[in-house]
């Protein structure tokens, strides 16, 4: 009886961690997406991360600098320095290679997301 109990317990915990582990992998593969849909006007890395939450996307910092260092160093991105305020800030704006990229991105998001939603309707 313990050990049944047991063994439903391990898998409990180790069905959330596979799920979380999912969860992170689906994420991963859309905050690229999500990113350079929201830079068409320059923004700075706290904007970017509370608008994204404000439309239901939660990023932290460790996650969006280090992706908007890499996406502009592929040279998806440009950034320039603003000085004027009380602190500085890099401001990201989407280059015109990552508008294209954004377009082929989009494209292929939306015919994946019709596949997917005829799928999940049939279970």
């Amino acid at each position: 009886m313990i050990y049944g109990i047991m063994c439903r317990m391990v898998n409990m915990i180790n069905s959330s961690d596979v799920y979380e582990k999912l969860v992170q992998e689906l994420r991963r593969g859309v905050l690229v997406l999500a990113t350079l849909s929201q830079l068409g006007e320059a923004k700075y890395g706290y904007s970017l991360i509370n608008e994204l939450a404000e439309q239901g996307l939660n990023i932290d910092q460790g996650t969006l600098y280090p992706l908007l260092r890499r996406l502009e160093a592929d040279g998806l991105l440009q950034s320039e320095w603003n000085t004027e305020g009380s602190r500085p800030r890099r401001y990201y704006v989407i280059s015109p290679s990552g508008a294209s990229l954004l377009q082929a991105l989009s494209d292929e998001w939306r015919g994946l997301a019709a596949v997917l939603n005829q799928l999940l309707s049939n279970e």
